[in-house]
C-alpha cells in the first residue's frame, strides 16, 4: 500500500470540471456583458453548470474520505480532536475565501453579487461532513443522509420564503438574483454521496477497481495539472477572461466603475 500516492483519475476528473467551468464562464460572460444573448437558463444551459458543480462537489466528498483515511492509517493524529481541528481550519479557510469573493462581487457587479456561493458551501460542508468521516464504518449512513439532503433541498426549491437569514440552508427568498448560489440543501447531499463512493471505490486508501495507468500521457497530465490547482484557477480565471474580452474591445471597463 503506497499512502503517498495521489489517485490520478480524481485529479483528471477535477481537471475536466475546471476546463468545463472555464468554458461555461466564458459563455456566461458573453451573455452577462450583452455581447451574445444565447443563454435562456433552460435545457442544456440549465444542466451544464449543474453537471460541472456536481462533479466538483462530489469530488469534495471523495477527497475528504481519502484525506481522512490516509491520515488515520498513517497515525498522523493520536486523538480524534486533532482530526476535527484539521477540517475545521480547512473549512474556515475556504469559507473565508468565499467571503472575499462576496466582497469583490459586491464591489464590481453590485446587484447580482454572490451571497452564498460554491466556496462558502465547500467551507461549511467540510466542517459539517466531519461526523460522516469519523464514523466511516457506517458508510451507508453517508448514502442515506445524502439522499435525504438532496430530497429535502429539491423540495425546498419548490417554495419561496419571506426571510433571508436561512438562505445559506436553501430557503430561497423571492426574486433572488445572484451569479453563484450553492445552499447546503441539496448540495450537502452530493458531498455525502462522494464520501460514500470513496468508501466503496477507495476503501482503506486502495483503488478497488482496475484502471489502466494513463497518467504519463501529456494530455492526461494537463488535465491532472488543472485538477491539482483548481482553487487558484477558480480565483484567476474570471479576471483573465474579462481582461481578454476587454483587450478584444468587446466590453467597456467602465461597467465596473
Amino acid at each position: 500500500m503506497n499512502l503517498q500516492v495521489r489517485f490520478w483519475e480524481i485529479d483528471l476528473l477535477r481537471g475536466l470540471a475546471v476546463l468545463l467551468m472555464i468554458a461555461y464562464h466564458f459563455i456566461f460572460d458573453l451573455y452577462f456583458f450583452g455581447i451574445y444573448s444565447f443563454i435562456n437558463y433552460s435545457g442544456i444551459y440549465w444542466f451544464f453548470p449543474r453537471i460541472i458543480a456536481f462533479i466538483f462537489i462530489f469530488l469534495v466528498g471523495v477527497s475528504l474520505y481519502l484525506s481522512y483515511t490516509r491520515a488515520d492509517i498513517l497515525g498522523y493524529y493520536c486523538e480524534e480532536r486533532y482530526f476535527f481541528f484539521k477540517y475545521l481550519k480547512r473549512g474556515i479557510w475556504i469559507f473565508f475565501l468565499g467571503i472575499l469573493i462576496t466582497l469583490v462581487t459586491w464591489i464590481f457587479i453590485k446587484e447580482e453579487f454572490i451571497i452564498f456561493g460554491i466556496l462558502h458551501f465547500i467551507g461549511l460542508a467540510i466542517i459539517l461532513q466531519y461526523p460522516f468521516l469519523r464514523f466511516k464504518r457506517y458508510k451507508y449512513l453517508s448514502l442515506i443522509s445524502g439522499l435525504v439532503f438532496i430530497s429535502t433541498g429539491l423540495y425546498l426549491n419548490t417554495f419561496t420564503f419571506n426571510f433571508l437569514w436561512l438562505i445559506w440552508m436553501g430557503f430561497i427568498p423571492p426574486n433572488l438574483v445572484t451569479v453563484d448560489y450553492f445552499p447546503l440543501l441539496p448540495w450537502l447531499g452530493v458531498v455525502s454521496l462522494g464520501i460514500f463512493a470513496g468508501s466503496i471505490l477507495y476503501r482503506n486508501y486502495q483503488r478497488r477497481f482496475k484502471l489502466r495507468d494513463l497518467s504519463r500521457y501529456k494530455p492526461v497530465k494537463a488535465f491532472i495539472f488543472f485538477g491539482r490547482h483548481s482553487l487558484i484557477i477558480y480565483f484567476i480565471h474570471q479576471p483573465i477572461l474579462i481582461a481578454f474580452l476587454y483587450l478584444m474591445g468587446v466590453i467597456d471597463i467602465s461597467y465596473f466603475l
